[in-house]
């Protein structure tokens, strides 16, 4: 890593880090950027995951009064999100190169798509009926809600930009009403997922450590310091800045 390729990396840590703090879609910046300063694909995504896994305990860890007023069934959820996440990392390091390259645009803007549904999607949350009242936590629920978060866990331990819109989503579906309640616990899932499979990339040796680092402090601190400024421009600004910045990497990734 050279002291540019650093410098691109860090500055992407602090604005994602700033993002992430209002209205989300850091992965949009910081995954593309470590392509561009030379990582391939695939050791991009895992140096990545391995990167944002401080940030998702410290939002894990923000949102515990929250978690301790739910269900402790709800904790039962962990484990379809360790193994999903797993076989996601899995899937990963056993894609051929090559064909997660030619991938990896079209999943950025599918994450763009799902941030840009984010906001109707929230405003759905916030009026809609909950389709099985959360109460209701028997077993047949546990298994649907089990069965949804296994699948959305393969696509985060693949991928995961976007990944916390999803929950967000079926848990609505799965009958929670408070949006405290879900973004606590997409917050602690999201936390299992990123942690399982970044250790499974460490374990195979796909991550790069000095990016990872140097990303993940930026991160840190962009999300302290930046919030503010980020807060000034607005969560609509930042928003729309997300998906304007997600679609032209795309783009450019497409033309490579």
């Amino acid at each position: 890593m050279t002291l540019l390729q650093g410098a691109l990396i860090l500055g992407a840590g602090l604005i994602a880090g700033a993002m992430n703090a209002v209205a989300g879609g850091g992965t949009l910046i910081t995954f593309p950027t470590l392509i561009w300063t030379g990582l391939t694909a695939i050791n991009a995504n895992a140096t990545n995951t391995v990167a944002l896994v401080p940030g998702a305990l410290a939002g894990a860890w923000g949102y515990r009064r929250e978690l301790r007023e739910g269900n402790s069934q709800y904790y039962w959820l962990l484990i379809p999100s360790f193994i999903g996440g797993l076989i996601g990392g899995i899937l990963l390091r056993y894609t051929p190169p090559a064909t997660f390259a030619a991938l990896v645009p079209w999943l950025i803007l599918f994450a763009v798509v799902l941030f840009a549904c984010q906001e109707p999607i929230q405003r759905w949350l916030r009026k809609g009926k909950p389709i099985v009242p959360v109460h209701e936590t028997s077993q047949h629920w546990l298994l649907l809600a089990s069965s949804t978060q296994f699948f959305t866990g393969i696509y985060g331990g693949y991928f995961g930009a976007g990944m916390g819109i999803m929950m967000l989503a079926t848990l609505s579906v799965l009958g929670f009403s408070s949006i405290h309640q879900m973004n606590g616990l997409k917050n602690l899932l999201g936390m299992a997922i990123n942690l399982i499979a970044a250790l499974y990339f460490i374990f195979v040796d796909l991550v790069h450590w000095p990016e990872a680092l140097v990303m993940a402090v930026g991160a840190i601190v962009g999300g302290y310091g930046g919030a503010g400024l980020a807060r000034k421009l607005g969560p609509k600004f930042v928003r729309w800045a997300v998906i304007v910045i997600g679609v032209g990497m795309a783009i450019s990734l497409l033309l490579k």
